[in-house]
């Protein structure tokens, strides 16, 4: 299998070359990526549980899925691409905005990512790739909000950070 890359950015977005991914997080070298939100209609996001095998965070919760877009592909595409291969459906997506971060993990790794957030409807069942996603569920905005208070050690690093951007954008703009 080749090994993925990653679009190595600076802070305005702009490509400055590409780097192995794991090499990326090694170093924390900031690199574009995006995170995508499914929702229904009753309002809840749909959220994955990392599957086993994840050689980071497995088995925590995220959002519906997040990624590194590849050499030529906009960030669309990049969204479209992986909710097929991890949820197993797609959807219109729409680009909410993005922002940088910067989260270490316990195992020497760190996201550095300027990251595209982007939000989608769907209201099916998922057809879950089980090399990428151990389970899934709906979850109202509130109850994630008052989850992540309570049991923040079930959360991915990245989502605990980019949901609170996203619950923020939600007040801001009543999407």
């Amino acid at each position: 299998m080749k090994e993925e890359h990653v679009i190595l950015v600076n802070t305005n977005d702009e490509p400055i070359g590409l780097m192995p991914k794991l090499e990326a997080h090694q170093k924390a070298v900031l690199h574009r990526a995006f995170s995508v939100f499914i929702v229904n209609d009753q309002n809840e996001i749909m959220l994955q549980q990392r599957a086993q095998e994840k050689y980071h965070s497995p088995l925590l919760w995220t959002n519906t899925c997040c990624s590194h877009q590849r050499a030529g592909e906009s960030n669309i595409e990049a969204g479209n691409r992986r909710l097929q291969e991890e949820m197993g459906f797609a959807t219109e997506l729409k680009e909410l905005f993005h922002f940088i971060y910067k989260a270490p993990f316990d195992n020497g790794l760190t996201e550095h990512e300027l990251d595209h957030v982007m939000i989608g409807r769907y209201n099916g069942v998922p057809k879950i790739n089980p090399e990428e996603v151990e389970d899934w569920k709906w979850m109202k905005i509130e109850d994630i909000k008052s989850d992540m208070i309570a049991n923040p050690e079930i959360y991915t690093v990245w989502f605990k950070i980019i949901f609170d951007e996203f619950y923020h954008f939600l007040e801001d703009h009543k999407i």
